[in-house]
This record gives structure tokens, sequence and C-alpha cells, in this order.
């Protein structure tokens, strides 16, 4: 059984990209400055689909000690997402997500990487998530 089948009920009428900081691809349990990797998955009419592994170079390294060139690799990283569910982002970052156009999210944080994106579902039909709902057509299928 797929173990996503429950968001793959969800169909969108234009793909939307969602970026996971996750340690093993299995919760969204990492602090976007913490996150070696990103965990790409798609959401369009075939449902949800895992697209790929994304490694970065870890770029915060505590409070007032960052490596800005490995931060705006970052950010090219997931600059074609739509959505970035972490379990925690500074405000800095937050800014320059947003300026790329990428939301950041951390309403799923500790969740399952499956329960994650069907709360996301969940929440984007019920018009929760600012925006997305009307420029990706999400319905139940």
């Amino acid at each position: 059984m797929n173990k996503f089948e429950y968001v793959s009920e969800y169909v969108t009428a234009e793909p939307l990209f969602v970026a996971v900081s996750s340690k093993d691809g299995l919760a969204v349990d990492l602090h976007f400055g913490h996150t070696r990797e990103f965990w790409i998955f798609r959401l369009d009419s075939a449902g949800c689909t895992f697209v790929e592994h994304r490694p970065v170079e870890l770029y915060c390294g505590g409070q007032g000690n960052a490596n800005h060139s490995a931060m705006a690799s970052t950010l090219e990283t997931v600059a074609d997402c739509d959505l970035l569910l972490v379990a925690k982002v500074g405000d800095g970052p937050k800014v320059r997500l947003a300026a790329i156009g990428v939301t950041p999210l951390d309403d799923y944080a500790w969740e399952t990487v499956p329960d994650a994106l069907a709360m996301l579902c969940d929440d984007i039909r019920a018009g929760k998530v600012a925006g997305v709902a009307d420029s990706v057509g999400l319905r139940h299928a």
C-alpha cells in the first residue's frame, strides 16, 4: 500500500512542489538551518509523488554563526518549490524564502511526512495556507 494513499485522494490543477526538512524522510524534524538534505514532493493530478533528495551544505552554526554562501546555495536548492515544511525557521530565513516565492511552514513540525502532507492538503482545501488554494486549484478527487 502506498504510504501517501490519503494524500493521493487530492489533486491539483497545477503542480505544487513541497520541500520537507527531515533527517531521514520519515518526519518533519529539522530546523531549516540544520537541514543537510531536503525531500521534495510533487502534488498534482496524479496525487503525491516523491521526486528526489536534494543535499545542501549546513549553513547555521548557531547564534550569529552563519555561512552566508551556504545560505544562498540552500535558497537556490528550494527556489523551485512552493512550500517548505520545517520543524522551525528563523525570521531572517523566512524573509529570504518569501523573497524567492517559497512559503515556509512550521505547522507540521514533528509529524510523519505522510501525515504532514495529508494535513497540508486538508489545510489548503480549507483555505488555511495563504494564497495556495487559489493558485493550484486543489480539490478532492
